[in-house]
């Protein structure tokens, strides 16, 4: 098996530093570091800012963030699953400023039943806010469960609110 490099950069966002990974063709990540938080590049990783996936990522991002951008259009590549990467492309087609349950999303994925197999696959989205996994929301209308944190995903939600 060949060595795959990595490219990656970093961009300070209103919601803190995000972390942008490519394969050199698509968008592989888009990860929130944690105050502080010490990113360690792998031995196969190589830190751009001119990787054409990562330039536009970083350029729409910042468009989102003023409000401009409600849709992306970038290449992606995620790893996961089968099912996973099913629930990550039905979060792609949940429209800006709107908010869906866990069980409206395993209804949309074909098994009304999985609402916790969805929330764990929405939990290892590794591309956030492009798919937009903060958009899923308790059945009460309450926020719940989000890697980077509630209080970001309630700032990502009145973002689009808001604007």
């Amino acid at each position: 098996m060949r060595n795959v490099t990595t490219f990656y950069t970093t961009f300070a966002s209103p919601i803190g530093c995000l972390l942008l990974t490519s394969d050199g063709e698509a968008l592989t990540g888009v990860h929130l570091l944690k105050e502080g938080e010490r990113f360690e590049p792998g031995a196969t990783w190589t830190e751009s800012d001119m990787e054409p996936p990562l330039a536009e990522a970083r350029r729409q991002l910042e468009s989102y963030f003023r409000g401009e951008l409600r849709e992306f259009t970038l290449p992606l590549n995620p790893a996961g699953t089968d099912f996973q990467k099913r629930v990550w492309r039905e979060l792609g087609r949940i429209p800006w400023g709107t908010t869906i349950s866990y069980g409206e999303l395993a209804t949309r994925v074909g098994n009304p039943n999985a609402s916790r197999a969805v929330g764990m696959a929405n939990g290892k989205n590794p591309i956030m806010i492009i798919v937009p996994c903060h958009r899923v929301i308790g059945s009460t209308g309450k926020l719940t469960g989000f890697s980077a944190g509630l209080s970001v995903k309630e700032r990502l939600l009145k973002l689009e609110r808001d604007m």
